[in-house]
């Protein structure tokens, strides 16, 4: 008799998804798959709007990820309009930009990766999260919404407000930096960056503490890695994309905006999320990773030096490239410093103060493409217009899409490593598949978007709407 077993849902992520383990007619683990489960149709939702819009639309797609939706998409508008932004506004954008990276993150290790390094073989779920370690380390908490609070002010401050910033708009920003502003975030800015330092001495001490109970490796593989850099530093904000391969050698180095010569997707019958690969190497061979790791992995340095200090000491230890999926978790950390460096750098660049920070659009050229480095990794907008601005076309290549191909592989590995047979999922192993997939902090509301497509004619992936009317079903759609 065939068993299949789930994990539902896999908690401390956001958005819905699971994982299943089945095992043949004999016992033996046979197929184990990471699988996203709901449905958002952003890209649908944009098309027949103004695209001067879609800044102020995008940023729906997530409450945590919104300012790197705000500005991919801003970047893309500013494209189709041709207009050069004031460098102030590219000033203010950034700052924004590394503020949400602060808060993001934050709120990643602490809340959701840290119960995982801290209890990682406990079986008591009562324990394996926030509340447990405020029972244990209070001081640690109060300091982790110290630092989210930070990027929150930092993000309200420049965007107008915490969540869904609106101030990127076609040309530039519609609000300047006042002086006031700038004095009060530079005070902040120090506090973060003696925060930050502090959670990467508390980073240390939990992968010991994962190294100790022999799980550094679950989920190991070696893959592509893709980030931004800028001449071959570390960059969130705007720069070129490189690609290196699983030995580090530096296979490509290409404008975002050529990004479909590189990229291509598939679609698999089990997710709602498509499978990215590398266009000349194949579904199986091409396969990258994003996000906070797979920017060390193909820099050459940090922007700032404190950064750079932990960075050397990271590679040093870990070596370069590194594929361990659970030190996501740790890179977060260097990239809080680094970010909160930036901040305090920005905010010291007097040009930050001006008003002039926007500039009148020209001709609407059809079609757009922005990039930035979202705090879960390399994120696109593609935007194409008619001659009146209207959207007619969308596409939106999300850091936890292309990291889909790597969890799927993930919890694979962590079955074949830990699991024989069905007796041997027990609830402290079920969880270092979940661990594998928090490690990556994937946004699944921001990932999903496909529907009613087919792959080597299986059966297509279906969303059936209700509508109900006095308790009785009126209207049945499937799609």
């Amino acid at each position: 008799m065939m068993v299949k077993l789930s994990v539902e849902p896999i908690t401390r992520v956001e958005g819905h998804g699971k994982i299943t383990i089945s095992f043949d007619e004999n016992g033996n683990l046979d197929k184990v798959h990471f699988h996203v489960v709901e449905v958002r149709g952003f890209e649908k939702f944009l098309e027949g709007r103004y695209i001067e819009d879609a800044p102020i639309y995008t940023p729906r797609i997530c409450g945590i990820c919104q300012v790197s939706h705000h500005l991919a998409s801003a970047k893309a508008v500013d494209m189709i309009f041709n207009v050069k932004i004031p460098e102030t506004a590219e000033l203010l954008r950034n700052l924004m930009h590394q503020g949400a990276t602060i808060h993001s993150h934050a709120l990643h290790f602490y809340f959701l990766a840290a119960p995982d390094l801290m209890f990682p073989t406990t079986d008591d779920i009562l324990k394996r999260n926030i509340l447990g370690i405020a029972k244990e380390h209070p001081e640690v908490v109060k300091e982790a919404i110290e630092l989210r609070k930070i990027g929150q002010t930092i993000v309200k401050t420049v965007g107008g407000r915490a969540i869904h910033p609106a101030t990127a708009v076609v040309g530039g920003q519609s609000k300047p930096l006042t002086e006031e502003e700038r004095d009060k975030l530079l005070k902040l800015s120090d506090r973060a960056i003696e925060l930050a330092e502090k959670s990467i001495e508390i980073g240390k001490k939990l992968i010991e503490n994962i190294k100790e109970n022999n799980l550094l490796d679950i989920g190991y593989f070696e893959s592509y890695h893709m980030g931004m850099v800028n001449k071959g530093t570390h960059e969130l904000y705007d720069g070129m994309l490189r690609v290196v391969n699983p030995k580090g050698k530096v296979e490509y180095e290409f404008n975002p905006k050529d990004y479909l010569q590189y990229i291509a997707e598939e679609v698999r019958p089990y997710s709602y999320l498509k499978f990215p690969y590398l266009k000349d190497k194949g579904p199986e061979d091409g396969i990258y990773r994003v996000n906070s790791l797979s920017r060390l992995n193909v820099s050459d340095k940090m922007a700032t030096p404190l950064a750079q200090k932990y960075y050397k000491e990271f590679i040093d230890t870990f070596g370069k490239p590194c594929h361990y999926p659970i030190l996501f978790n740790y890179a977060r950390l260097i990239e809080i410093l680094s970010s909160a460096e930036k901040v305090k750098e920005l905010l010291e660049n007097d040009k930050i103060v001006d008003t002039d920070i926007r500039a009148e659009p020209n001709e609407i050229t059809g079609e757009g493409v922005g990039c930035v480095e979202a705090p879960r990794g390399t994120l696109i907008h593609h935007f194409k217009t008619d001659e009146q601005g209207i959207i007619t076309d969308v596409n939106l290549i999300v850091a936890t899409v292309q990291n889909n191909p790597a969890m799927d592989i993930g919890v694979r590995k962590v079955a074949e490593k830990y699991i024989k047979n069905p007796e041997d999922a027990k609830p402290n192993v079920l969880n270092y598949m979940e661990m594998v997939i928090r490690a990556y902090d994937p946004c699944l509301s921001c990932a999903t978007h496909i529907i009613g497509k087919k792959t080597n004619n299986e059966d297509k992936l279906t969303l059936e709407i209700i509508q109900n009317k006095n308790n009785k079903i009126s209207k049945k759609i499937v799609g």
